[in-house]
């Protein structure tokens, strides 16, 4: 059976399948965090993003040999089964989203101000991934509440945002201890892909 072994090592697989997720952003985190989450046997997801995939995207993201292609549809096409919003995310169209329709919102998106709207209105459903980037040691990522982070220069810039909305709420963040490389625009899917897989177990660790 496809999910023979998920059932084995998880005691409520049921209500894992059962669990609506919403992604937010499906770049080199969060496409690995709708692989994960697909590959264990949660049916009910959602993805929202607006980009097409870049030459650039090649070295970390899912789907990106579809150079030009809409990232939700090419996406689609992979996970059958996942609903696609080909959205741009920006703090006036995260208003408009209802997340009484989710159990759980996982935030892969880089954007500041569009980030801090995400928090604070999917809040206390939300797991949010912080900075990735420029970093290729994946054993220095940790999950902590975001008051508790430590090293990540856009952690502390998601801290001062949120603080200036007089947001006092808690929540979850993965985030990495290793202090970035100094270099303009570095990835490394060893990296972005265990984010997105971080995000993933603690969806999993939250619900069963």
């Amino acid at each position: 059976m496809r999910y023979d072994r998920c059932r084995k090592l998880f005691s409520k697989f049921e209500k894992l399948q059962n669990l609506r997720v919403l992604i937010c952003g499906v770049g080199g985190v969060g496409g690995h965090t709708l692989e994960c989450l697909y590959k264990s046997g949660v049916k009910n997801i959602t993805i929202i993003d607006y980009d097409a995939y870049d030459i650039t995207n090649q070295n970390r993201q899912i789907g990106s040999e579809f150079l030009n292609a809409k990232k939700v549809e090419v996406l689609a096409k992979i996970y059958p089964g996942i609903i696609p919003i080909d959205m741009k995310l920006t703090p006036e169209n995260i208003k408009k989203i209802d997340f009484n329709n989710y159990d759980i919102v996982i935030d892969a998106i880089d954007d500041v101000k569009a980030k801090i709207e995400l928090i604070i209105s999917s809040y206390p459903k939300i797991i949010s991934s912080m900075g990735a980037a420029k970093r290729i040691d994946p054993t220095k990522i940790n999950i902590d509440s975001i008051w508790k982070t430590q090293t990540d220069p856009f952690a502390k810039k998601i801290r001062q945002e949120l603080k200036k909305r007089d947001f006092k709420g808690n929540f979850n963040v993965v985030y990495s201890t290793e202090k970035p490389i100094e270099c303009e625009m570095g990835s490394f899917i060893g990296v972005t892909g265990a984010f997105g897989f971080a995000l993933c177990s603690e969806v999993l660790k939250k619900f069963i």
